[in-house]
């Protein structure tokens, strides 16, 4: 299959693009900024010549979208609001103009759009929508707002012959550096994953191989389309989860973080504190109801796996770098 990632260059489009071009499909970046051979120029915001390649692709997968780890300032919010909405658009003019148009359009959301809650999990059917809790800062509604818009933006595009899923992705564990994970595993081996505000509210993640199978799953299932929650069926609290990942690290301790540390803590690592005091409890309801057999479902074995992997990619990179010293 001829698949066209548009803002494929981050974490989430590194893990797809090697995964589904590993399985032989042909893959196309679109980008700001084209390194490699299959990266295409595009802006994200009008049409263009990059348009060409969405004609006659099979798949479109739009994970274009300003990154979430800064401070959500409002002028951050904004750019995370416009680079969303404009992209979604922007995709669905192009498949709207295609003679061939791909079958199906997967459009990145988030599991942000639903609500700051303890006392049960968010499916699609029965998931509470955010933007109106009570006791959360306001700026937690304009999260909202932004998931609701970038969905928004794709059901309401012209496009009768693409069939059209929402992926409401929580956060996606990968050894990568850079992502959550990688941060996450910093704060635990340097003692300082313990509980958070103490650390009730609940993370919701997905393995990233699970994460691939699941596109895999919903590009070949053609009853599916609307929103589908992308995340394992296994939400902790947070004070568990970091408990496992110090675990998994052999970190015996974590220290605990009061709500004003961990403001202090990210605004050093410019981010934002809903990134860790926002519980997203979330279930994959649509995704189980079809079927789907998660392979990582539980959060022991896959940090574990996510460390095994981790470690071994840190030990091949200090590898290259004794040869390439000692050449």
């Amino acid at each position: 299959m001829k698949i066209v990632l548009p803002g494929g260059t981050g974490q989430v489009g590194s893990i797809l693009g090697r995964a589904l071009s590993a399985a032989g499909h042909e893959v196309v970046v679109l980008t700001r900024r084209p390194r490699r051979p299959r990266d295409v120029a595009w802006d994200g915001v009008t049409l263009g010549p990059w348009a060409q390649v969405v004609d006659g692709a099979d798949v479109v997968i739009n994970l274009a979208g300003r990154s979430v780890s800064c401070r959500y300032t409002p002028e951050n919010l904004r750019a995370m609001m416009d680079s969303r909405v404009d992209s979604a658009r922007v995709v669905g003019e192009a498949i709207a103009s295609a003679r061939r148009p791909p079958k199906v359009w997967l459009q990145m959301s988030t599991a942000t759009i639903y609500a700051h809650r303890f006392d049960a999990a968010n499916d699609e059917a029965t998931g509470v929508i955010g933007g109106a809790e009570s006791g959360v800062p306001d700026y937690w509604a304009y999260s909202v707002e932004i998931a609701k818009n970038w969905e928004r933006a794709q059901e309401e595009a012209a496009t009768p012959g693409t069939r059209k899923v929402a992926l409401r992705a929580a956060m996606v564990m990968s050894p990568d550096r850079g992502g959550v994970f990688d941060m996450l595993s910093w704060l635990a081996r340097l003692g300082l994953g313990g509980p958070v505000a103490g650390g009730g509210q609940y993370v919701s993640w997905i393995h990233d191989e699970d994460f691939v199978r699941a596109v895999e799953f919903l590009i070949a299932r053609e009853d599916m389309e609307g929103a589908v929650n992308l995340a394992a069926p296994g939400p902790l609290p947070q004070r568990e989860f970091m408990r496992v990942l110090r675990s998994a690290w052999g970190v015996p301790v974590g220290l605990p973080a009061s709500r004003w540390m961990a403001e202090a803590g990210a605004f050093v690592l410019r981010s934002d504190t809903e990134l860790l005091l926002k519980s997203r409890r979330v279930a994959p309801g649509r995704l189980a109801d079809a079927g789907f057999a998660f392979a990582r479902s539980g959060w022991e074995g896959a940090a574990g796996d996510l460390v095994r992997r981790a470690r071994g990619a840190r030990a091949g990179a200090g590898r290259r770098r004794v040869r390439v010293g000692g050449s």
